[in-house]
């Protein structure tokens, strides 16, 4: 199996990784907006899993 994580920019998104290491996947980890949708496609992955990202919803800032 392979994963995409995809980075939201928080801290949390290795101990992701890590944890999905230890369970035997393969996981590729790109920064949101390091990554475009044909490359995503092109690697044909199992899953997608999108890291939390920082701050809260009711932050207006971390929204665009």
């Amino acid at each position: 199996m392979k994963f995409l994580i995809l980075d939201n920019y928080d801290s949390f998104v290795y101990n992701i990784a890590q944890i999905l290491g230890e369970l035997g996947i393969k996981s590729d980890v790109f920064r949101n907006d390091k990554i475009t949708l044909e490359q995503i496609q092109k690697n044909n992955y199992d899953a997608i899993v999108i890291s939390p990202g920082p701050g809260t919803p009711e932050n207006k800032k971390y929204f665009g």
